[in-house]
């Protein structure tokens, strides 16, 4: 017994280091698998540089919806802005206030720290932080300390004169 284990060990010691030689190569990586390391690479940067010109161009829209009938305005960058936009989506009754505009009032009052003053006419979206109210213009105003702009219509201008009753106000995605 010992004479046919001492013959098969060198053989079975050559089978050992044999299969260790295999597993050291699977783990090296071959041209194949460096190309996919790389094409995956590119992938991400161009997945990364893309969200990178997203977030440069963060637009954020929102819609007002009453009926049939869809206004969508543009919000600009404001802590204001911000803060409507977080509230939504909201379902909440529109008024009719002086001879130029609708109003509703969101949930919770917004942030003016650092918001600019509205001005303008037709189409701009306001706050009255007095009032708490959001105000959609259809014609022109006078600018006051008080009054918060929020964004610009994108469409549906000749609409807001026709606002009565419910509204919701939605993100655009």
């Amino acid at each position: 017994m010992k004479k046919i284990f001492s013959f098969l060990l060198p053989f079975m010691a050559f089978s050992l280091g044999a299969c260790t030689s295999n597993i050291q190569h699977e783990e090296t990586s071959s041209p194949l698998t460096e190309i996919e390391t790389n094409e995956e690479a590119t992938n991400e940067t161009e997945d990364t540089q893309e969200m990178e010109v997203i977030q440069e161009n963060n637009v954020r829209q929102i819609s007002v919806q009453f009926g049939d009938h869809v206004i969508i305005y543009e919000l600009n960058e404001s802590l204001a802005a911000d803060s409507l936009y977080e509230q939504l989506p909201l379902t909440v009754e529109s008024e009719d206030f002086s001879t130029n505009e609708k109003i509703f009032y969101p949930l919770q009052e917004l942030n003016t720290d650092e918001a600019i003053l509205a001005e303008g006419g037709s189409g701009v979206l306001a706050y009255y932080a007095p009032w708490r109210d959001v105000v959609m213009f259809y014609g022109d105003f006078n600018t006051n300390s008080s009054l918060y702009e929020l964004g610009h219509i994108v469409s549906g201008e000749e609409l807001i004169q026709e606002i009565s009753g419910t509204i919701t106000i939605n993100a655009v995605e």
